[in-house]
């Protein structure tokens, strides 16, 4: 367990409400998004269903006064790793999105890199120990 940083808690409770934004407009508006992007449905909800989950987790971590470093860690590497299965995703030749539907997966890969980046400098800045 450790003491989370200010910096760490903000960028936790930014990606919260990043991700809880998308899991709301995912899961309950997947088919006006899918014919926007020319995304499928199914993937849009599903992907929504699991940033409800993904939400309450970092939300959860962002409030607590000692946060286990390890968890903190798997969100840092989930992000990242969502960033690269993003692009990956577009290069796949699985979905066949419009400018929009690219632009949207490009923009929000970007922003979940961007709060890897953000919550591994956190986590940095966070090096108090405290007893579980």
């Amino acid at each position: 367990m450790i003491d989370p940083s200010t910096f760490l808690r903000r960028a936790l409770l930014a990606d919260a409400v990043f991700s809880g934004v998308a899991a709301l407009g995912f899961t309950f508006g997947a088919g006006a998004f899918a014919a926007l992007f020319n995304l499928p449905e199914v993937l849009l909800r599903e992907t929504g269903l699991f940033l409800i989950a993904y939400t309450a987790l970092v939300g959860w971590l962002a409030a607590r006064a000692s946060v286990p470093r390890s968890l903190v860690l798997l969100v840092v590497i989930g992000n990242a790793v969502w960033t690269v299965a993003s692009i990956a995703l577009l290069f796949s030749g699985a979905v066949s999105p419009n400018i929009a539907g690219e632009l949207m997966v490009v923009a929000q890969a970007i922003a979940t890199g961007v709060f890897a980046e953000l919550q591994y400098v956190g986590l940095r800045k966070s090096g108090n120990v405290v007893a579980a």
